[in-house]
């Protein structure tokens, strides 16, 4: 591809929450990013100018939710009002952070279903089409009633840890039952075999390790999450591996939301390196060197042009 793309009828746009990554995603792409302004009031209020004609054509917004959460998805549901009222014919938006989706479903009695809601939200604002990076709950893609594509983190993940030529036998492990699938899929790449940690949790963002189900023994152990949060989960459960007798622990996930005590504890855990994607934008104070970040662009990029040119998608799932 050369590095300018020709058609003027594709539009890429990038709010706040993770510049960085729209910039590589544009350059992916061979475009600029689309020329638009968010400031805000002095109340807090959120002002966005679209500063050129998007009239007719297929926009994409990037725009991760990530925190500050409310903010960035207020931020969006604006940004889809203006483009539709300025006639966008249609308005993808790209989401490699889906925040609240860990809100899936009534855990207990009178709780929101926040992850139905966030959907609902987007499409009464506008959008056409969702873009996103591994969902927390697949089931997430029906909350919508407009197309969702759910790109993997899995391939980038694992490509990496192919490169590095491990030292020994390694073993993919499931911080949880959850994330089982995910592992497999990571196992099938790397030709590896799989161990789960049977985690009970007693209440929210407190997690407790059980008893690991497989073989780790003298091996190579990566854990593979889709979200890393506070970190408890994954710290406990390479320090429960390395006591179990890993060899050692490599971690990675594709969004590194990273909250609260989550850099301190990786640092003081058995993790030897963390590999993260940049669908999180990290700052600078959470750049610690055990962390190892893969770009998405590429991928994300070539979804776009896929979409713009009404190709196929799923070619990139595998």
């Amino acid at each position: 591809m050369s590095n300018q793309y020709l058609d003027p009828n594709l539009k890429v746009f990038s709010l706040n929450s993770n510049l960085p990554l729209a910039q590589e995603i544009a350059k992916v792409i061979g475009v600029e990013l689309g020329k638009c302004s968010v400031n805000r009031f002095s109340d807090g209020e959120i002002q966005i100018n679209i500063e050129e004609s998007i009239r007719g054509c297929d926009v994409f917004v990037i725009q991760s939710t990530s925190q500050p959460v409310n903010d960035n998805i207020m931020e969006l549901l604006i940004m889809i009002d203006a483009l539709k009222r300025a006639s966008a014919k249609t308005i993808n938006i790209v989401m490699p952070y889906y925040g609240y989706a860990r809100q899936d479903r009534k855990a207990r009695a009178r709780e929101p279903i926040t992850a139905k809601l966030v959907a609902n939200l987007l499409e009464t604002a506008g959008a056409t089409r969702v873009l996103t990076l591994d969902l927390h709950a697949p089931q997430i893609q029906g909350f919508f009633d407009i197309p969702v594509d759910q790109l993997m983190g899995v391939p980038i993940l694992s490509d990496y840890f192919k490169d590095k030529a491990l030292d020994g036998d390694i073993v993919i492990v499931s911080p949880d039952h959850g994330g089982v699938t995910r592992a497999r899929k990571m196992a099938e790449r790397l030709k590896a075999p799989i161990a789960i940690i049977d985690k009970r949790r007693p209440r929210p963002n407190v997690a407790e390790v059980m008893n690991i189900v497989g073989n780790i023994e003298g091996k190579v152990a990566i854990l593979i999450d889709d979200i890393i949060d506070t970190a408890g989960t994954i710290t406990l459960a390479a320090n429960a591996l390395v006591e179990n007798g890993a060899k050692e622990v490599y971690a990675s996930c594709t969004h590194p939301v990273l909250s609260g005590p989550a850099i301190e504890r990786i640092q003081n855990s058995k993790i030897k390196e963390l590999v993260v994607t940049n669908s999180i934008s990290l700052p600078e104070e959470k750049k610690i060197e055990k962390i190892v970040g893969l770009s998405v662009a590429p991928l994300i990029g070539e979804a776009i042009i896929r979409i713009h040119e009404e190709q196929s998608v799923s070619t990139l799932f595998d």
